[in-house]
């Protein structure tokens, strides 16, 4: 049996270097033989070879292994110096490739041919990717590629290593637990933003209310309620005003959801309700408005990540938590709604995630539930006031009876449970 499972862990190895091979020949089908560093069968060679090479490290020491891959490494580099003289082609990707099959096929007789074989397969398909990989970085900009760079360090660098305690008064400052929301917050709207670039604001102004609504339904608002124009119009961007508004409510449930799902059973039904009245309003405008709008519209997302506006947010997040700890034992459940209608007037989203944590540590959850709908209710209030000065009467005229019988039906939903 033992040399029945080495066997088998050296055809794996063999199998991982025809993967990777393969795609390499297929890549190259349309190239001379004689010009190739390696074909299917070198790569295939090279994963067999670090097989047998990990099993004569395990009975000649690690020595043996290293000294076999020197000497595959010499003859990779002896094989780039003769294509480059011949081609000059400074490309490196088919020599990393066979070194990485070598390893791979030692991995297989060390670790379990299951993770040499995951390993053959995600290499395969990135190298399959090579086309579509350099069309993506074309099309990037330097914005973008800041913004994606800037999202990872606040998410894998500077996260891990901030403290998970709390300090100041009432301990309500938890460096850890605050920055991890700004790291919810920020990767919501770069998805977002991502979306958005991979669709195009081509594919409709509703599409693009929709996904500009899932970063901020404040600004969408602020933006549709700017490109009114036309009888037709008006029933289009109300319909995107609608959609964007209703997208707060699922928003709210998902960051309720990741921090403290406990809630979700009280909040669930009010904010399906508010939902419902919202999506329906933005359904039968859209299928009355009969014109196929917003092709040539901007992109309401200029940049897809910024480090102010985190900060920004950041700060105004830890004032919440601040004013709602103390509004709780100063002034009571009272001062906890009063905290959530005027945090609500700017952002929806640092007052939910403050009470959802909050209800962690004590803070009642139908408080809780009841406040979070509370900053709901202020910031469509100021939608709402948007629409009515910036895109005019008509515009608020479709829309405000929707926002009102939304909000009304979410708040006897919220009542009854």
């Amino acid at each position: 049996m033992p040399n029945l499972e080495v066997m088998f862990n050296l055809a794996t190895s063999l199998a991982v270097g025809l993967l990777i091979g393969a795609e390499r020949g297929w890549s190259a089908r349309d190239t001379d033989d004689t010009h190739l560093v390696a074909g299917i069968r070198t790569f295939g060679l090279s994963g067999l070879l670090g097989g047998i090479a990990a099993l004569l490290g395990q009975h000649l020491g690690l020595a043996a292994w290293i000294a076999i891959l020197l000497a595959l490494s010499l003859l990779v580099l002896a094989g780039y110096i003769g294509d480059l003289l011949k081609s000059e082609d400074r490309g490196m990707t088919s020599e990393i490739a066979l070194l990485l099959t070598f390893l791979l096929g030692s991995l297989a007789l060390t670790e379990g041919p299951e993770l040499a074989a995951a390993g053959a397969v995600v290499i395969a398909l990135l190298l399959s990717l090579k086309g579509a990989l350099h069309a993506a970085l074309r099309k990037l900009s330097a914005k973008e590629l800041s913004g994606a760079l800037k999202l990872l360090f606040i998410s894998l660098v500077l996260l891990p290593v901030l403290p998970n305690r709390g300090y100041g008064p009432w301990s309500a400052f938890n460096p850890y637990e605050t920055w991890w929301m700004v790291v919810l917050i920020a990767g919501i709207g770069f998805a977002a933003y991502v979306a958005i670039r991979l669709v195009g604001t081509r594919a409709g102004l509703l599409l693009t209310a929709l996904l500009g609504g899932m970063v901020s339904s404040t600004a969408m608002t602020l933006t549709l309620s700017r490109m009114h124009d036309g009888e037709r119009l008006q029933r289009l961007l109300a319909s995107g005003l609608l959609a964007t508004s209703a997208l707060m409510f699922p928003r709210i449930l998902l960051e309720v959801g990741v921090i403290n799902p406990g809630l979700l059973a009280r909040l669930a039904m009010p904010m399906a309700v508010s939902t419902l009245v919202y999506a329906g309003g933005a359904l039968l405008y859209y299928r009355r408005s009969g014109l196929e709008v917003g092709q040539n519209a901007e992109p309401p997302l200029k940049n897809p990540f910024e480090l102010g506006p985190a900060l920004r947010f950041g700060a105004l997040l830890v004032l919440i938590l601040f004013l709602v700890n103390g509004a709780q034992r100063w002034l009571g459940d009272a001062g906890i709604y009063l905290v959530a209608l005027l945090a609500g007037l700017s952002d929806v989203d640092a007052i939910t995630l403050s009470l959802a944590r909050n209800a962690l540590e004590g803070l009642n959850g139908q408080v809780a539930t009841q406040g979070i709908f509370l900053a709901a209710l202020s910031n469509s209030l100021v939608k709402g006031g948007l629409i009515v000065m910036i895109g005019g009467r008509r515009l608020a005229w479709l829309t405000l009876p929707f926002i009102s019988a939304g909000l009304a039906g979410g708040l006897v939903a919220l009542w009854l449970l």
